[in-house]
């Protein structure tokens, strides 16, 4: 199962697989997935993005490993925004098999799958939920921090730009004001189910 919100990204990854003769489901975001998993179609692999609209990769991970029928599904996250080692730390706690930074290096991913199919996963211990909602927690709290430094930086940088070269950092700072907004609703969100 290949999840990711970005359409490109994701039908890349597709192909690459299909054309490998793998059979490939997709999601759009990690609640797609779920529902798709816990409705029967329990996949193999799961390929995931982190940084997703509606649930993240991040929680995906918790919620399959805390699903006895699902705990043992091997799952690599592809990232571009979550790559600091605190990052990796946190996505190996909740049992990641491997960790992969966008962009991809197809030949080293397809490896990658390939070693993963033919490995028997080892396996996982569940960490606490408060374990995870403490990590989670911080890996949103420091990629909004990240996200917002960006944001000023671009601001202050497009003021300087020649005309010319404005629209890419344009273009940039409306990805990462989305990147921003979706950390922020994940955060908002996690805050509220930690006061109910």
């Amino acid at each position: 199962m290949v999840v990711e919100d970005i359409p490109n990204v994701r039908d890349l990854i597709e192909i690459a697989l299909r054309f490998k003769g793998y059979p490939v489901i997709t999601a759009s975001n990690g609640q797609e997935a779920f529902e798709k998993i816990t409705s029967g179609q329990l996949p193999v692999l799961v390929i995931t993005d982190i940084l997703m609209p509606k649930m993240d990769g991040y929680r995906l991970a918790y919620k399959l490993r805390s699903d006895p029928l699902t705990s043992s599904i091997p799952i690599i996250f592809v990232s571009a925004t979550y790559i600091t080692p605190e990052d990796r730390e946190f996505a190996f706690r909740l049992g990641v098999a491997r960790f992969i930074e966008k962009p991809i290096d197809l030949e080293d991913f397809l490896l990658t799958v390939g070693e993963i199919l033919a490995e028997t996963p080892p396996p996982v211990k569940l960490i606490s939920e408060g374990d995870f909602y403490r990590g989670y927690r911080d890996r949103l709290e420091s990629k909004l921090r990240h996200k917002v430094s960006q944001i000023i930086r671009t601001e202050r940088l497009i003021q300087i730009l020649p005309e010319d070269q404005k629209s890419a950092f344009e273009s940039l700072l409306e990805q990462t004001k989305q990147d921003r907004d979706q950390i922020q609703a994940e955060l908002d969100g996690l805050q509220q189910m930690l006061k109910s």
